[in-house]
Formats: structure tokens, sequence, C-alpha cells
């Protein structure tokens, strides 16, 4: 038996035949999925907090009764909760332009019913993966800045002369300090930033 594939499938829809179907073909791909009535209980669910380290994505009705699917994508995107949790929309006809409009917008995808249950399936996978990715890159972030914040008022006035590219005379002239203490500065900024160059640094640092 295969094993189950990593990531979560949150499914909102008010049609409980869609909810059963989609459950069923989650689970014949060894997908885990979790099923909501409505946009009010995703939405209490989402504000309850979703597991932050586990990568999901989100299939989403865009017509329901009370909050539509799109009022709920909206709302996501106003607290940027969308990032990380890539949005698939399931449409009708008549929905599509809506759906296509909230894609460029940052929706992942939308898939009009009835749907190609491999084609669904490839692009729940997709997002799934673009979550993971997503929450990598995040984790990076939180790691990186967890090293910022260990460095000295004097280590980032040396590391961000390194960063420029000057030499430790000219550190040492600008900041009016030694060269034998901004060798020391620098080697601490490359141990607690755990790296081995300049180019290395400045690399790390770009996104941040």
């Amino acid at each position: 038996m295969q094993p189950i594939q990593e990531g979560l499938v949150h499914i909102v829809d008010d049609d409980a035949g869609v909810r059963d179907a989609l459950s069923w073909l989650l689970r014949s791909r060894r997908l885990l999925s979790e099923t909501y009535d409505s946009a009010e209980a995703f939405d209490a669910r989402l504000q309850a907090g979703l597991e932050p380290a586990q990568a999901a994505c989100l299939l989403l009705d865009v017509r329901m009764p009370g909050m539509s699917g799109l009022a709920l994508f909206d709302k996501m995107v106003a607290a940027g909760q969308h990032v990380g949790l890539p949005v698939i929309f399931l449409t009708g006809h008549a929905d599509v332009p809506t759906a296509v409009d909230a894609v460029k917008r940052g929706a992942f995808d939308f898939c009009e019913k009835p749907f190609s249950d491999n084609a669904l399936v490839d692009r729940i996978e997709q997002a799934l993966a673009e979550s993971a990715r997503t929450l990598s890159a995040q984790r990076g972030t939180t790691v990186l800045r967890a090293r910022l914040n260990e460095l000295t008022e004097r280590e980032r006035d040396v590391m961000r002369l390194v960063v420029e590219g000057l030499p430790n005379k000219l550190i040492a002239d600008q900041l009016e300090i030694s060269v034998r203490t901004v060798e020391v500065h620098r080697a601490r900024v490359f141990d607690k930033m755990e790296v081995k160059s300049a180019v290395e640094l400045a690399n790390l640092l770009r996104d941040v």
C-alpha cells in the first residue's frame, strides 16, 4: 500500500454529496482531507489556527449560502491567510469569469464542474507542493531573523560594511576602530550567521 502523501486538503462546499465525493477521491489517492459545510465554518477553523508546519490547500466552492467562497477568499487575502494555503476554486460555468479574476488576485487555480478527477488531483498535488515550498521559505526567514537578533550593534555595523564589499582597513577607518577589532567582529558575524564568506552573507541577506 502506498503511504499517505504529506499535506492536508480542506474542502469547503455546502453540498454534502460533493464533499463526500471529493473526500473519497482524495482518499483513493492517499491524500488526507477535512470537510466544511460553509465558508463560515472554515473561517472559524482558520481563526482558531491551522497547523503552521503542515502543507495544505483549500478547495473552495464559489457559491454557497451565507458567506460565499469569494467573500471568504477576499477576507483571507486581506489578512494574508492565503499565503501558504493555496486556494483552488470549484466553480460552475457561470462563475468562471469570477474565478479567473480571483486567480489574478492570488488564488492558485479554479476547476470547473464537472471536473476531471485526474486534473483536479494533479492541481491539488501541485498546490500542496507550493504550500510546502512557501512554508519552508517562511521557516528559513524566521531562522535568519533569529540569527540577526543575536548580533550586537557593532557587529551589525561591521556586517553592513562587509556586505557592501569594503575591506577590513576601510571598515576600521569608517567605524574608527582597529583592523584587529574588525577582524574579530567579522569572524563573530560569520559564525552567528553560519556563513564562510562575504558573498555567502550577501546572498543570505538579499531577501531580508
